[in-house]
């Protein structure tokens, strides 16, 4: 019977890959064998259910049949030139040749020529949030962050074997990695090929495991990452760093790390795009003066403009060049300046005089 890993993770069918991620990280810390109360029976389990429904390719088998192995747990061929479906009908004809696909590559093995073993899989990717101030996106800022997630075990340098024990060929497959079971139908005799649940499809096991990572070449716990964000950065963008996610088992590479960077609502500023949005308000003095305005501007500095004869105050003042950087580019983007022209609440009567001969001038 397949095993429902959904309930092993505690998560509904139809869960987020955060809602997984969560699940899975907060039972194998529970579960983990170094633990005093660690259960590594059920940290393996754990992590077999992780692996599944981590990847979209596999959780998708596994929803539609059952298994994350392609076709429902039948190897089509993959896992060497004759292997799959094989038919023995019974005595009708072909009895006497048993199964054809493992005679031949027993013949082929006799000539030199090693049947195709399954490798294991690379890690999985990781997915991290990572909240920056505008200020960081504007200038590039170098970070670091704490993940939990498996590493290679330092301890036999990722193999799962103790030092100087090496590895032997898996008794439960006779290193060949695979398992092939015969079912008789009155159709005839139907040989499945299943990978070795002992040696995982490898051919070898660790003659001693390794006592810390247990056999399987890898541990879990928190590891630093260093991060550089780049000048112009967006909010909700992805950054990429290509092996820095999960270690695969037994030595095989590791996953990839994408960080999704969301950067904070700021005080002053308003971002569209790698334009910048300000508001100022105008003492309408100064404006009638002609004076320079002086606008804040994203690098802590200020900055004086000129407000252009006949300009609309309902309109956006565009200053070129004041805005964020282009992601991966040249140049800036522009800041944009919103007024609002404020009026004193009481007015002198000369104030009163003066504004009425200015009307007249109009």
């Amino acid at each position: 019977m397949a095993k429902d890993y959904y309930k092993i993770l505690g998560v509904h069918r139809g869960a987020s890959q955060d809602e997984i991620k969560k699940a899975y990280r907060k039972l194998a810390h529970q579960h983990h064998p170094d633990k005093a109360s660690g259960d590594e029976g059920k940290f393996k389990e754990i992590n077999e259910a992780y692996q599944v429904l981590s990847d979209k390719e596999k959780r998708s088998r596994y929803d539609q049949f059952g298994s994350a192995e392609p076709f429902g747990g039948f190897s089509a061929g993959g896992g060497g030139p004759f292997q799959g479906f094989d038919f023995d009908m019974g005595g009708q004809g072909f009895s006497g040749f048993g199964d054809v696909g493992e005679m031949m590559e027993d013949f082929l093995e006799g000539l030199g020529v090693k049947p195709h073993r399954r490798t294991y899989e690379r890690g999985s990717d990781l997915e991290v949030a990572l909240e920056i101030s505008l200020e960081d996106a504007f200038r590039g800022a170098p970070k670091d962050l704490k993940i939990f997630t498996f590493v290679r075990c330092k301890e036999c340098n990722g193999q799962g074997a103790a030092s100087g024990s090496g590895l032997s060929p898996c008794s439960a497959c006779d290193g060949r990695g695979e398992i092939r079971e015969n079912q008789r139908t009155f159709f005839g005799t139907f040989s499945q090929v299943k990978t070795c649940t002992k040696c995982h499809g490898r051919g070898q096991v660790p003659k001693t495991a390794c006592a810390v990572c247990k056999g399987s070449g890898r541990v879990s716990l928190d590891r630093a990452v260093h991060v550089d964000i780049l000048q112009g950065v967006g909010n909700g963008q992805i950054i990429k760093m290509k092996g820095q996610g999960e270690a695969g088992e037994m030595g095989a590479p590791e996953g990839d790390l994408y960080v999704r960077v969301s950067v904070r609502p700021h005080s002053v500023f308003v971002r569209h795009g790698d334009d910048l949005a300000v508001k100022k308000e105008l003492p309408v003095f100064d404006l009638l003066r002609g004076e320079k305005i002086e606008i804040p501007t994203i690098n802590g500095g200020k900055l004086l403009v000129d407000i252009p004869p006949g300009f609309n105050l309902k309109e956006l003042l565009r200053v070129r060049g004041e805005g964020m950087p282009h992601f991966g580019t040249h140049g800036r983007g522009d800041m944009l300046v919103d007024f609002s022209v404020k009026t004193p609440k009481k007015l002198s009567a000369r104030a009163k005089k003066l504004l009425e001969e200015l009307k007249e001038e109009e």
